[in-house]
């Protein structure tokens, strides 16, 4: 991913006002984000637990997508659907956002099981290692590993649109 500035954030929400995209808390360390191992930005807004942002390149934009998540976790191993990384029960939540457009502001949305951290760039490289400190076996290529996640955030991103 190339490296996007605030002004870039705010402007690329599809699923929030503007004026909501305006309040939300932009990360300050976007200079020291590791840009070449990220598929997408994901972070958390520490003034509201449980919600969460994620801006995605898509062809020539970017996309920003606004997510609410429940905090506690099941207490159970589960499977992030992006990245196929299993963690312990608070690893995995439910990410959830409204629906882009008339369908969204009518109470709409779309859901998938992600990483709570939403560094799942991260763990499909082996950056980072999840709390189980094992990983499935997998006879993927870091390659097919990339293109996996970038595809199954490219379809929660497309649901949203649908």
């Amino acid at each position: 991913m190339e490296p996007v500035t605030e002004r870039d954030i705010r402007s690329s929400f599809i699923n929030c006002s503007k004026g909501d995209a305006k309040r939300l808390h932009v990360p300050r360390d976007l200079a020291a984000q590791p840009w070449a191992d990220l598929d997408f930005l994901g972070w958390h807004d520490p003034s509201y637990a449980g919600r969460g942002y994620l801006i995605v390149p898509r062809e020539e934009e970017l996309v920003g997508i606004a997510l609410r998540f429940e905090t506690g976790g099941s207490g159970k191993p589960q499977l992030c659907t992006i990245c196929v990384t299993s963690h312990p029960g608070n690893g995995v939540a439910l990410m959830v956002a409204a629906k882009a457009g008339e369908s969204g502001r009518n109470g709409n949305t779309v859901g998938t099981y992600m990483c709570s951290d939403l560094a799942c760039s991260l763990y499909a490289r082996g950056r980072r290692t999840p709390a189980l400190g094992r990983r499935y076996r997998e006879d993927l290529s870091l390659d097919e590993k990339i293109a996996r996640v970038t595809n199954h955030i490219g379809a929660f991103i497309t649901r949203l649109h649908t």
